[in-house]
C-alpha cells in the first residue's frame, strides 16, 4: 500500500467512528432553525453538508484545513524559492489534514505523472466525433465521462466489496483523474484553438506546470500562474453547484467520473464557473463603448451606475457568503502588481477596484460590494496570453476537481449515505405562512 493511502487511513478511521457515534447518539439533536425564506431561496445559510476539505468564513474568506490563502503561500512547498505553492500541497493538505513536506509533494507529482499515461485512445476519439466550436465544456465534460470506463470503483463494485471499502477504489479513481485532467484540458484547448497541434505531456515537470506546456504557453511565467491559480480555485466549501453536484452524484454511489462530471455540468453555468468570461465580456464591452482603451477612473464610474440603471449586475462584484474582498481576489491583484503592474487589463482592474464598491455601495442594496475571484482572473489569464475565453471554465474545473474529489474520498470514508433531502408543494409554504 502506498505511503499516502495508508496516511489517509490512519486519519480517517477514527473520524470515521467520530460520525457514526454522533449520528447514533445524537442523531435527534436540534441544530439550526431554518426559515421559510432560506427554503425558497436557495438554501444559503443552512447548514446541510459534512465537508471536511475547506470553511468559507464571510469575514476571512476561504480556508483550507484551517489555513488562509495567505497561510498556503507562506507554509506550502514551492517549486522555486519564492514561487508560488504547488498544487499537490494544497491536496495533500485537504485529503490528509496536514501540512504536506517538499518528499509528501514530490509523491503526489510523481503519482500523477505516472496514472496519466492511462487515457485510453477511445477518449481521444470521443472528442474528435464532437465539433471544434462545441464550447470546451462540453468537450472536457464529455470526456470524462468517456474516462468513466476505467473506473476502478465501478469493477470493485461489480465484482463485490465490503461498504466500509468504498472509499479505496474511490481514492484510486480520483488519483487516475486528477492526473489526466490537464492532459484533457490542454487537448481540447489545442484542438479548438490551435488547429490541433497538439503538445506531449512532460512527465518531469509539476501538474500545473505540465498544463501550461501542454497549453503551449511554455515559459516559466504562466506555469507561476497556473500554479496560482490550481491552488486558489481548488475548492470553495461544499455547498457550491459543483462542490455540492458532486457530492450529490457520488452519494448514489456513482463513481469518481460520474460524479465530476455532474459538478462540472455545475460548473459551466453563468451564476458559477462562467463568470469571469462575464467579467471579461463586460470589460471588453466597457473600453468599446467608452471608446477608450484605458478609460477613466470618472468613466468607468459613469459606465458601472449605467449598467446597474438597466439592471444588469457588475460581474465579478459581489459574494453569497463573503462580506469582504475576496482574498483570492487580493492573492491575484499582488501577484499581477508584483510582475505585470503595467500590462493594460490590471491596470483596469486596479480603476475598476478604486470605483465600483463605492458605486454598489450608493444603491443601499448591497450588502457586499467586493471584487470575487472572477473580477481579476480573466484579465490575468488574458495578460499572460491565454486570450480564449471559453478555456477560462476548463482551467476552473481542473483546478477544482482538487478539493470536490477529495471531498468525495472522505464521503466513501465517513460512510455518508444517499442524500435525499425532504420536498414540498406551494401549498404547504401558504398553509406554514398563515399559520
Amino acid at each position: 500500500m502506498d505511503y499516502l493511502k495508508q496516511k489517509l487511513i490512519d486519519v480517517a478511521l477514527p473520524k470515521a467512528e467520530i460520525v457514526r457515534n454522533l449520528v447514533k447518539k445524537n442523531g435527534d439533536k436540534v441544530i439550526q432553525e431554518i426559515t421559510m425564506s432560506q427554503v425558497l431561496t436557495g438554501m444559503k445559510g443552512v447548514v446541510g453538508l459534512l465537508t471536511c476539505t475547506s470553511k468559507l468564513d464571510p469575514e476571512e474568506g476561504i480556508r483550507f484545513r484551517g489555513y488562509s490563502i495567505p497561510e498556503l503561500k507562506e507554509k506550502l512547498p514551492c517549486l522555486h524559492e519564492g514561487g508560488e505553492p504547488l498544487p499537490e500541497g494544497v491536496f495533500y493538505l485537504m485529503l490528509t489534514g496536514e501540512l504536506p513536506n517538499d518528499e509528501d509533494v514530490k509523491y503526489i507529482s510523481n503519482q500523477w505523472a505516472q496514472r496519466a499515461q492511462g487515457i485510453p485512445s477511445h477518449v481521444y476519439d470521443v472528442i474528435e466525433a464532437l465539433p471544434k466550436d462545441a464550447h470546451p465544456m462540453i468537450q472536457f465534460n464529455t470526456a470524462i465521462l468517456a474516462m468513466s470506463t476505467e473506473s476502478q470503483f465501478r469493477k470493485a463494485y461489480l465484482v463485490g466489496m465490503d461498504k466500509k471499502d468504498y472509499w479505496d477504489p474511490t481514492y484510486e479513481g480520483v488519483m487516475d483523474l486528477i492526473s489526466r485532467l490537464p492532459i484533457i484540458a490542454a487537448y481540447i484547448y489545442r484542438r479548438v484553438f490551435h488547429n490541433g497541434n497538439h503538445i506531449a505531456p512532460d512527465p518531469s515537470l509539476d501538474w500545473a506546470g505540465n498544463l501550461a506546456h501542454m497549453m503551449g504557453h511554455n515559459t516559466e511565467e504562466v506555469k507561476r500562474l497556473m500554479r496560482l491559480y490550481m491552488l486558489i480555485h481548488s475548492d470553495h466549501e461544499g455547498g457550491n453547484v459543483s462542490a455540492h453536484a458532486t457530492h450529490l452524484v457520488g452519494s448514489a454511489l456513482s463513481n469518481p467520473y460520474y460524479s465530476f462530471s455532474a459538478g462540472m455540468n455545475g460548473l459551466a453555468g453563468p451564476l458559477h464557473g462562467m463568470a469571469n468570461q462575464d467579467v471579461m465580456h463586460w470589460l471588453n464591452k466597457m473600453k468599446r463603448e467608452i471608446g477608450s482603451e484605458d478609460p477613466t477612473e470618472e468613466q468607468i464610474k459613469a459606465y458601472a451606475e449605467e449598467t446597474l440603471k438597466k439592471g444588469r449586475v457588475i460581474p465579478g462584484y459581489g459574494h453569497a457568503v463573503l462580506r469582504k474582498t475576496d482574498p483570492r481576489f487580493t492573492v491575484q491583484l499582488e501577484f499581477a502588481n508584483k510582475y505585470i503592474p503595467d500590462a493594460p487589463y490590471i491596470k483596469l482592474v486596479n480603476k475598476i477596484y478604486n470605483v465600483v464598491p463605492n458605486v454598489l455601495l450608493a444603491t443601499g442594496k448591497v450588502k457586499n460590494p467586493w471584487p470575487n475571484v472572477d473580477a481579476i482572473s480573466g484579465s490575468l489569464l488574458t495578460s499572460y496570453g491565454i486570450t480564449e475565453f471559453p478555456i477560462y471554465t476548463v482551467l476552473f474545473g481542473v483546478s477544482r476537481a482538487l478539493g470536490v474529489l477529495t471531498q468525495l474520498v472522505w464521503d466513501r470514508l465517513y460512510g455518508l449515505p444517499i442524500e435525499r433531502p425532504k420536498s414540498q408543494n406551494l401549498q404547504y409554504f401558504i398553509d406554514k405562512a398563515s399559520e
